[in-house]
């Protein structure tokens, strides 16, 4: 007689599911404010958008989704796992605020070959935190345990973000002009970006553990670093945005760094300057292109370089946004380069 099947021996614990729904419900609840309307365990996400129009005379949906891709892996090397879950909420969040978007709603989806219920709260710890500093409720998910899906010790994490705008104070760029100045807001580190690069210089051809404290670093380890989490712009933009300072189009710099998204925001004919003399990036990415002798263009193209935002306007708007950002201490704002006629991308020189 055959021995007896259940779910359990084909690899899925729906106890450990149970258990880790149990384990995120105050951390969920805790962004949570009166236009949701419904808890964990709904089929669907109840909110309410009743407030969130007031004053909008056309409301525009603007959504967004994206994951951490490779930097995962970096996590389950380090065992740290809470900085990813705010670094999902970040990410995707900045997609979308730099279109002049009010992020209202997170979602998220963890993947996973074996449900940990620890390791389930930890992230959606991290995702609540950043959730609740950027005014965002996070109205639920979905927790999948695939072994045959998922090699051992993998997960998958995945955010989708949904915000609102009136439709005449949407940014989209189209009102850039040749002239209009390129303002960076830093950022954190690498964010979640170029990670399957940076693995290969750092861990293949660097040797270096995920412990080290290589002397650039100033007495900061590998994972203290490429885990930072991803700096969180929502609020900043919004005290930008609520000032009404004279912002034409923002770019997110995500995958493809500064070369393939301020681009994105640029009308046809036009293209952009970048002088890198005006910032230092951090350490690490020094470190990073020393070890692969990877050369200045193909750097910005796999990483953000320590630029997170730009925002394009008129000249002049620099000491508007320093004052707009100014209780955001971690965050800084220069001017980075400028709006060429005749052009199309990015290049970098002086700028004139």
């Amino acid at each position: 007689m055959s021995s007896k099947v259940d779910y359990k021996s084909a690899g899925v614990d729906i106890e450990a599911g149970n258990e880790a729904v149990r384990r995120i419900k105050s951390h969920v609840a805790q962004t949570h404010s009166s236009a949701v309307l419904t808890g964990l365990g709904s089929f669907g996400a109840l909110f309410s958008l009743g407030d969130a129009l007031q004053g909008l005379k056309e409301p525009v949906m603007v959504q967004s989704t994206d994951g951490v891709g490779t930097k995962s892996k970096v996590t389950v090397m380090a065992g740290r796992y809470e900085d990813l879950g705010h670094d999902l909420v970040s990410a995707v969040a900045g997609d979308i605020v730099v279109m002049g978007a009010t992020p209202l709603t997170f979602l998220d989806y963890l993947g996973f070959h074996k449900i940990e219920p620890e390791i389930v709260e930890a992230l959606v710890r991290g995702m609540s935190a950043a959730c609740l500093e950027a005014g965002i409720a996070l109205v639920g998910g979905e927790t999948a345990e695939m072994p045959a899906v998922y090699a051992e010790g993998d997960l998958d994490v995945v955010g989708f973000v949904t915000g609102v705008v009136d439709r005449e104070k949407l940014l989209t760029g189209a009102n850039i002009v040749a002239g209009d100045v390129l303002y960076a807001i830093n950022s954190s580190g690498l964010h979640t970006n170029g990670f399957s690069l940076a693995r290969k210089l750092i861990f293949e051809i660097g040797g270096y553990a995920i412990d080290a404290q290589p002397e650039e670093l100033a007495g900061k380890s590998m994972a203290d670093v490429l885990l930072a989490p991803h700096a969180n712009y929502v609020a900043p933009v919004k005290s930008i945005l609520s000032r009404g300072i004279a912002v034409k189009g923002m770019a997110h710099i995500t995958g493809g760094g500064l070369v393939e998204n301020v681009p994105r925001v640029l009308p046809d004919g036009l293209g952009a300057v970048i002088d890198c003399a005006t910032w230092t990036p951090q350490p690490i990415f020094a470190l990073m292109q020393r070890l692969g002798n990877i050369d200045d263009l193909e750097m910005h193209r796999a990483f953000n370089m320590g630029v997170g935002l730009v925002l394009i306007g008129p000249p002049g708007l620099q000491s508007e946004l320093a004052a707009a950002i100014k209780s955001f201490p971690a965050l800084r704002v220069w001017e980075v380069g400028r709006v060429e006629a005749d052009a199309s991308g990015v290049r970098f020189g002086e700028v004139n």
